[in-house]
């Protein structure tokens, strides 16, 4: 059946459509990974994006349920060159067209994908329709649906994908992918802010012997700080970071209080609390093989990325020194606050492309929060 994509400066792709069948406007972005679609699908980053694969051939491997992200598709859409048309794998239990079909998300193959992710690095990151079905006979209907719809920049979009109560996360990694660890339930209390949580990063902590609570985007620091963590999580998430006013007052009140650790948005949400700036990129970084240079150590990590706003380099941070840098466009990459004991990174380490150059992140994290664990066992014995 026919598909159409249509960007807001009147470019029109036709192609195949297939998943399921309307009409779907978000920002047109590209990932530039050869394998992960399932976590690409599922991580609630790209919620509102409609995500381009440059990969050729997308499908063969089918769908799982150990491989998602979250518990639901959140790309607007999804555009490939290629869809499989065989599915082979010893874990898959359906295929792409009906997993996105069942999920309401509307997919696109038989594109120029070569041609239109030139375009976008040509261009930038633009609106865009994708239709599937009659919707996909009106172009011109197309173009003015995508110059219509919202604008990424200023565009808080964590309180869409946040979960809605506080819950404890104690699953841990499969042992075959990661050396195993054994989840404590006596271990130190982490609090995890949610503002758009991906799974394996929860379970890199619980890995790691640590306690996991997950709260929502809004919970106030005061609520936090009662729980009495040994350390602060600050996720990634999917808008603008500067929009999320509220998590940037929370994360103020905490600096200073407790270990803090961010990833992708909690990387730029701590840097707008230590009085940073952001900005939006032209295209930005999505895909798993992006060069960062840790300037600490001097070692070249292979990261995977999503995200389409940075912190500004010349932002006067208050004292934060800038720990990691994209060799690419030199995109500030990580941060850290020594008086305050607090650091971050915009990639992802919990995706391990490299496979596992970024891990030890999460084991400085551990350290730090097992630190302040036993201070915050010896003070309780004075008491």
């Amino acid at each position: 059946m026919q598909g159409c994509l249509a960007l807001e400066d009147g470019s029109i792709y036709t192609g195949v459509g297939f998943g399921a069948e309307g009409v779907q406007t978000g920002e047109l972005v590209f990932n530039t990974s050869m394998t992960g679609y399932q976590e690409i699908l599922t991580d609630p980053s790209y919620h509102r994006q409609i995500v381009t694969m440059t990969v050729p051939h997308v499908g063969n491997t089918g769908i799982n349920p150990e491989d998602v992200e979250s518990d639901r598709v959140w790309v607007a859409g999804f555009v490939v060159r290629a869809l499989s048309p065989v599915v082979s794998n010893w874990r898959t239990q359906g295929d792409l067209d009906e997993y996105l079909r069942s999920q309401g998300v509307i997919g696109l193959s038989d594109i120029s994908t070569r041609a239109l992710v030139r375009h976008i690095r040509s261009r930038g990151v633009m609106r865009a329709a994708i239709a599937h079905g009659e919707a996909a006979q009106d172009p011109a209907a197309l173009v003015e649906q995508a110059r219509q719809s919202p604008d990424m920049s200023g565009w808080n979009l964590v309180d869409d994908v946040t979960c809605a109560e506080p819950y404890n996360w104690t699953e841990r990694s499969d042992p075959q992918w990661y050396r195993s660890h054994r989840y404590d339930p006596a271990g130190p209390l982490v609090v995890a802010y949610d503002f758009g949580i991906k799974r394996n990063i929860l379970r890199m902590m619980t890995d790691r012997g640590l306690r996991v609570r997950v709260v929502p985007a809004h919970t106030p620091a005061a609520d936090v700080l009662a729980m009495n963590p040994a350390g602060v999580f600050l996720s990634n998430g999917p808008g603008d970071p500067a929009a999320v006013t509220y998590a940037i007052q929370n994360v103020r009140h905490l600096l200073g209080k407790t270990p803090v650790f961010g990833i992708c948005l909690g990387h730029q949400i701590l840097g707008l609390a230590l009085g940073g700036r952001t900005e939006k990129m032209r295209f930005g970084h999505r895909g798993g093989n992006q060069p960062v240079k840790n300037l600490l150590s001097g070692v070249v990590e292979i990261s995977s990325h999503n995200h389409g706003f940075a912190i500004t380099p010349d932002s006067d941070l208050s004292g934060a020194e800038i720990t990691h840098v994209n060799l690419n466009d030199n995109t500030v990459e990580g941060l850290r606050h020594v008086e305050l004991g607090a650091f971050s990174v915009q990639y992802h380490p919990e995706a391990s492309p490299g496979p596992h150059d970024s891990l030890y992140l999460f084991d400085e994290f551990v350290s730090r929060v097992k630190a302040q664990w036993m201070y915050i066992e010896i003070a309780d014995d004075v008491q």
